[in-house]
């Protein structure tokens, strides 16, 4: 069986915030419908607002999510109720030393009494993929995951089978200080639209955890608020989001700085310049804006391209963390005026 799936291109064209309705005939907008699934996402990662809508902007660019932090902290529970959310399909994987990457992209199998080869499809054919603990499994597992999250297909003795969209990794990992863990390759890192850090929750947060308040918000017990379709449209949406030359221009020159600094011996990526702008233009979509303003720009800066940047050796020895540099990067360049950016 080959899988197949709706290209993007083929749902209709969305235009400003103001103009999307759901197709429900609530007639609600790309900000109402932002907010619904930040909200219910919410109802299980408590306290950490900036952090969910960071991740559901991820969402609407049409990007994948690393989230990274110590055991413990709601990565994957982050990951389930985005899942949950959106409604259509999810898997889970647990990456553990020995996952093969055919258990990721599926395997050829021969069928005896139809005497010939069948595709069993692998975990990566659903709309959401939970990936746990990525940084558990070896590189040549990690690496099977590099085709589908770029070109959302997966190439299996030669044959092409499509991914259902709209599609999203949403994996999780344990500092690769911790034990037991594989450094991700800077090519599976460089498809990773954003890296988020959860942390720990506040004394009331964690209050609540402890006695039970958040039990009715569990993933297992959301219920979608949207649906495949009308993610897919939102995110062919974004895209149309208004974007100033001075814009451009301003995430250009950003971009080629990261790549002459001392301390860095690798830059962003164009593939990272892309991905910076729809993060961008998701951000000002969900706040009701159709156009993107240098905020926005600066907004997704750190969780966009952080993990893009490799220190050289000397800057490690020295202290010099992958933020600082960021952050001296952003404040080299002027942000276009107002005037500029509409």
């Amino acid at each position: 069986m080959t899988y197949t799936s709706q290209p993007e291109a083929a749902y209709p064209p969305l235009g400003s915030p103001g103009d999307i309705a759901y197709p429900g005939g609530s007639g609600a907008t790309f900000a109402h419908i932002h907010d619904a699934i930040v909200a219910s996402v919410e109802r299980v990662v408590h306290g950490k607002s900036e952090v969910v809508r960071l991740a559901v902007a991820c969402l609407l660019a049409g990007g994948h999510l690393l989230v990274e932090d110590v055991p413990g902290v709601g990565k994957t529970s982050l990951a389930k109720a985005l899942a949950a959310t959106i409604g259509g399909t999810s898997q889970r994987v647990q990456f553990t030393p020995d996952l093969l990457p055919s258990d990721i992209t599926g395997i050829s199998m021969w069928r005896s009494d139809i005497a010939r080869f069948e595709f069993r499809p692998g975990a990566v054919f659903a709309n959401v993929v939970i990936g746990d603990e990525i940084n558990r499994a070896s590189p040549k597992t990690q690496s099977a995951l590099l085709e589908v999250m770029e070109e959302r297909q997966v190439t299996v003795d030669a044959e092409t089978h499509q991914v259902p969209l709209p599609f999203m990794v949403v994996a999780t990992q344990n500092p690769i200080d911790m034990e037991g863990t594989y450094r991700l390759p800077e090519a599976q890192l460089d498809r990773f639209l954003m890296r988020l850090s959860v942390g720990y929750p506040d004394l009331a947060t964690e209050m609540a955890i402890l006695t039970g308040a958040d039990s009715a918000g569990a993933a297992a017990y959301l219920e979608p608020v949207t649906s495949p379709q009308v993610v897919s449209q939102l995110v062919a949406a974004v895209r149309q989001a208004h974007t100033s030359p001075s814009i451009v221009q301003y995430v250009a020159t950003l971009a080629a700085r990261t790549r002459t600094r001392p301390e860095l011996r690798l830059g962003v990526s164009p593939r990272g310049s892309i991905g910076w702008l729809r993060a961008a233009q998701a951000l000002a979509y969900g706040q009701g804006r159709g156009y993107v303003v240098p905020d926005d720009i600066k907004t997704v800066a750190r969780p966009v391209l952080a993990h893009r940047l490799l220190l050289t050796a000397d800057a490690d020895v020295r202290g010099i963390s992958v933020t600082d540099v960021l952050d001296d990067v952003l404040a080299s360049v002027p942000a276009p005026t107002r005037t500029q950016a509409n």
